[in-house]
């Protein structure tokens, strides 16, 4: 595996890992372990059924709906999109029903597993007493990059494998049972932009202490998606106060005072919860900065990174088991689900908590370890 770097290389991913406020604990696939890693599709398909099968196992124990049961499928996976899709392994493993509406979502990056529950939601908005499942993961042994270009190399230092399965539906009789209520769900893109588009598939000069591949165009028309994002949801959640504060912010910003900072709302006094993105360090401060967060209201996705990793579109998922594990959400709170990705793309969910979430810390992905954290990073 080595002999395929040269010396610089080597060196840079060491920075980036120790930097990268990920632990020693994450987890690769089978097949990058190998001298040279093995990245046939026979691989990836292996490292698919691996995370994929046991999540969905783990759902349908849990919930005790069976297979036959299902009536809407949507598996998203950003670079690794086989024929037959992957959503036919489920179906051919479940044996799940012939009518059954399958989706496969690829190429959307990080933002796919909030992408994936609108999709649902608005499926189960026609389809009436339905059960859907998403499942969510990325494939990481068809990425990775043997050669020794830096912005290629970081693909190889920053994701980490994971996945997650989750249980919509629209009937009547789960309200018992239910823990959220999908309170409300926005998606903004800028593929429509020439600069934004471009930015994304040019290959340029990457920037930041940490050596965060985002380049200059793509970072700041990124920044330019969230706060997009942000100020249109902002109008659908935030109470009046907070919404005639930052108008007539942006009224004296251009008529009055034009050196004058435009006032963020304050989110918090509508959401008791935030899941960030965990592409970096850099990126969950610079986005809780932004929304005036403090380091409890971080501390999610900054352990989420640091025990597992970027795990692409699944993150945001260890991020709310973390919140359950550490029993802080409690029944009426909010939470907010922020997926970013390519496109550039911005995704929320919010989602209201209906039932007394408790037990929590001796299952899901942080059990056996939930007591270390939080820990300096």
């Amino acid at each position: 595996m080595f002999g395929s770097f040269d010396a610089e290389s080597l060196d840079f991913m060491a920075k980036i890992l120790l930097s990268s406020g990920q632990s020693e604990e994450t987890y690769l696939p089978p097949a990058l372990h190998y001298i040279p890693p093995k990245t046939h599709q026979q691989e990836s398909i292996e490292e698919a059924e691996m995370v994929l099968l046991p999540m969905m196992d783990d759902l349908l124990s849990k919930t005790e709906v069976s297979s036959g049961e299902i009536d809407i499928l949507i598996v998203n996976c950003s670079g690794f999109c086989p024929s037959p899709a992957l959503s036919s392994i489920i179906i051919n493993r479940y044996k799940l029903r012939h009518d059954v509406k399958s989706y496969n979502l690829s190429g959307m990056g990080c933002s796919a597993g909030a992408i994936g529950i609108d999709l649902a939601q608005n499926l189960l908005k026609t389809h009436k007493n339905s059960y859907a499942v998403i499942l969510s993961t990325e494939i990481l042994s068809t990425g990775w990059y043997s050669g020794n270009e830096r912005q290629k190399l970081l693909l190889n230092c920053v994701f980490r494998m994971g996945g997650a399965a989750i249980l919509l539906t629209n009937k009547k009789e789960a309200r018992k049972s239910s823990k959220y209520k999908l309170f409300c769900s926005l998606r903004t893109q800028r593929a429509f932009e020439d600069r934004a588009y471009y930015s994304a598939i040019r290959e340029e000069d990457s920037v930041g202490k940490l050596g965060v591949t985002l380049k200059r165009d793509l970072l700041q028309v990124a920044g330019e998606t969230v706060r997009s994002h942000i100020s249109i949801l902002g109008q659908e959640i935030l109470p009046i106060m907070e919404k005639l504060q930052y108008l007539f912010s942006i009224i004296r910003k251009k008529f009055v005072y034009k050196s004058e900072e435009i006032y963020v709302p304050n989110f918090k006094t509508v959401i008791q919860h935030f899941c960030l993105p965990t592409s970096g360090r850099p990126v969950i401060r610079e986005i809780g900065k932004g929304l005036k967060l403090g380091d409890k209201d971080m501390e999610a996705a900054l352990m989420t990174l640091h025990r597992f990793g970027n795990q692409s579109s699944s993150s945001l998922w260890y991020e709310l088991a973390y919140m359950e594990a550490k029993e802080r959400v409690k029944k009426g709170d909010k939470l907010w689900l922020l997926g970013m990705g390519t496109g550039p793309k911005s995704n929320s969910l919010i989602w209201e908590c209906v039932r007394p979430i408790v037990g929590e810390s001796s299952k899901g992905p942080w059990a056996g370890c939930i007591h270390r954290y939080p820990v300096a990073i």
